[in-house]
């Protein structure tokens, strides 16, 4: 998944300054981007607001959007270093292609994941014969410094983990492990993320890690977590501390919880590139537009991404500790 603002904005993330060792409930607006030709997004990850939850560093919710007459996801090759890419849907398929040869369409419930290190390119498009409806997240996790440079590499698990837990609770395991189960997807820092679907009438508590901090993400439907109402689009951080977590639903609802142990390094944001430098930044800047060091998707029709021109301020983290 790609940035395709024309003009971002660099965005300093990581460090322990503004994590909450206690319980919070900190609801965060979303702004709405527009992504390729047809596709309106909710960004919730990073604002003004929050920057990251553990190593989730960007989550953009989009959908349901009826794409019956459109061409829905169009994505063009695009370039990141530093991180991993999450594709999660709920209604429709995602046809993804990178420098490596992957070939793969991923469908609703099913893992794609692509881990940058050193450098990658892919593209992200709704196949020519879609589904009516668009509806997903796409999210990114930072990488640490010991894996931020590993070769690139793409999964799909078809098949995840699932508990069905008491009170109405189903949750499938999409990164990292919740309440003894562990996804097949590779990680890099302790972190977790998992769909979960709450059934009419649902009312029970979510085993939690206090060591992490965490956030929900509504995907779908009403309801109420730690006894904040939610509404679709909506992301609730909720800091850390926490044992379990109180859900509760009258109707039918579908979730996202995101966490992970706070991550502790600093780092800059821009554009598709996770680094710890704006030397970095520059560097992977330039070697993009000279097409050099992401090598080649092929098979999509159409030209690749530009990246934008960089700010004139420079880029470089800030000191935040705990």
């Amino acid at each position: 998944m790609s940035n395709l603002d024309v003009r971002p904005a660099a965005t300093v993330c990581g460090g322990r300054a503004d994590v909450s060792a206690a319980p919070i409930r900190d609801l965060l607006p979303a702004r709405t981007v527009r992504l390729g030709e047809s596709t309106q997004v909710r960004r919730l990850l990073p604002s003004l607001g929050r920057r990251m939850v553990g190593a989730w560093c960007f989550v953009d919710h989009y959908g349901p959007d009826d794409i019956a007459q459109e061409p829905g996801m169009q994505v063009p090759p695009h370039p990141h270093i530093g991180l991993q890419t999450v594709s999660w849907l709920h209604d429709g398929e995602v046809l993804h292609r990178d420098s490596l040869g992957s070939l793969q369409t991923v469908r609703p419930r099913e893992l794609g994941l692509m881990t940058s290190g050193r450098a990658i390119a892919h593209s992200e498009e709704s196949p020519r014969d879609h589904a009516r409806l668009l509806h997903g997240a796409q999210l990114w996790v930072a990488l640490p410094d010991a894996s931020r440079h590993i070769a690139p590499a793409f999964e799909h698990h078809p098949v995840l983990p699932e508990i069905t837990g008491g009170g109405g609770l189903h949750a499938t395991v999409i990164l990292g492990d919740l309440d003894g189960a562990a996804s097949p997807g590779t990680t890099h820092t302790p972190l977790v993320g998992a769909d979960l679907t709450l059934a009419p009438g649902t009312d029970t508590r979510l085993p939690l890690r206090p060591d992490f901090e965490y956030a929900v993400l509504t995907m779908s439907g009403e309801s109420h977590v730690d006894g904040v109402p939610l509404a679709p689009g909506s992301l609730l951080y909720l800091g850390c501390g926490r044992r379990d977590l109180p859900l509760r639903a009258d109707t039918s609802a579908s979730l996202m919880l995101l966490g992970g142990e706070p991550f502790e390094e600093q780092i800059v944001m821009w554009w598709n590139f996770v680094a710890r430098t704006g030397d970095e930044i520059a560097e992977a800047r330039t070697a993009w537009q000279s097409g050099t060091r992401f090598g080649e998707v092929h098979g999509y029709d159409g030209d690749r991404l530009t990246a934008p021109d960089l700010p004139a301020t420079p880029l470089k983290p800030r000191g935040r500790e705990r």
